[in-house]
């Protein structure tokens, strides 16, 4: 039976920090490939640990600030152990040191504000796209050689879960109501996900009518969205996460499902969510 991409162990890139308390786990979904989406799994350290030191030093002066305004400190580790590891990762596709990487945003397609998908600054953007997200205790990388957005979130509880499904397609929601209780609020994050991923991957991001108006489904694969591939990314219990990918790059490996046509599809332009 088809299912969502797997992890196995990574391969070919110095995605790790050193050898203190303040290391996530990194573990490739699947082996990078030409044009293809490849994805990596970044596992928050020990509790209370500092963020790596390694991988501290290879963000920029913003990344830092963002870091250390973050309250927690589970929060700061991660936040540097993704944002490290990505600058790793787009270094060794690069050939720069981490530290070299230079990175900027996008326009926006709907509006043409500063506020579009992150990238790689120079010619290199052309060839050469990435997503991030993290949330508490989990971080998902993407490279691919088209636009490409990820997402990962917590699975609410039964009550975040009933208040956010309101946002959704009507389809969506009717295709909740009709789930068992403690079923709901894990479809719920699988189909936030989706929702998420495509909206980073666009650019646009989604919010109000734009994310109402896009059906992707709650059930065990996305919707197909014209032009778009979107694919749930296996990850811990507790988490749901997903990837959309360009139609040109391919996300490939086993159990990638294939994806069904979605009942209605609307799509319309809205500001970036992140």
């Amino acid at each position: 039976m088809d299912g969502p991409l797997r992890p196995g162990p990574a391969r070919g890139v110095p995605a790790r920090g050193g050898d203190g308390p303040g290391v996530s786990a990194v573990t490739q979904v699947r082996p990078a490939g030409r044009r293809d989406a490849s994805l990596w799994v970044v596992r928050a350290p020990a509790p209370d640990a500092p963020p790596d030191a390694a991988l501290l030093g290879v963000l920029d002066p913003v990344e830092r600030r963002r870091a250390a305004a973050l309250r927690r400190p589970a929060d700061r580790a991660l936040y540097v152990a993704a944002h490290g590891t990505l600058r790793r990762l787009l270094g060794d596709r690069l050939g720069l040191p981490p530290a070299e990487v230079a990175l900027t945003r996008l326009p926006c397609p709907g509006c043409g504000g500063p506020h579009g998908r992150p990238a790689v600054a120079g010619p290199a953007s052309d060839r050469l796209h990435f997503s991030l997200a993290h949330t508490a205790g989990l971080a998902l990388l993407a490279l691919a050689g088209r636009p490409v957005g990820v997402d990962v979130e917590r699975v609410p509880g039964p009550r975040l879960a009933e208040d956010a499904a309101r946002a959704l397609h009507h389809a969506e929601r009717a295709e909740l109501a009709r789930l068992p209780p403690g079923a709901r609020p894990g479809a719920f994050a699988h189909c936030w996900t989706r929702k998420e991923a495509y909206g980073k991957a666009t650019g646009e991001g989604l919010s109000g009518e734009a994310l109402r108006g896009l059906y992707l489904g709650t059930g065990p694969r996305p919707a197909t969205v014209p032009g778009w591939r979107v694919t749930d990314v296996e990850v811990p219990p507790g988490w749901a996460a997903a990837c959309a990918v360009r139609e040109e790059s391919r996300v490939s490996g086993p159990g990638v499902p294939r994806g069904r046509r979605p009942a209605r599809y609307a799509s319309t332009g809205s500001r970036d969510r992140r």
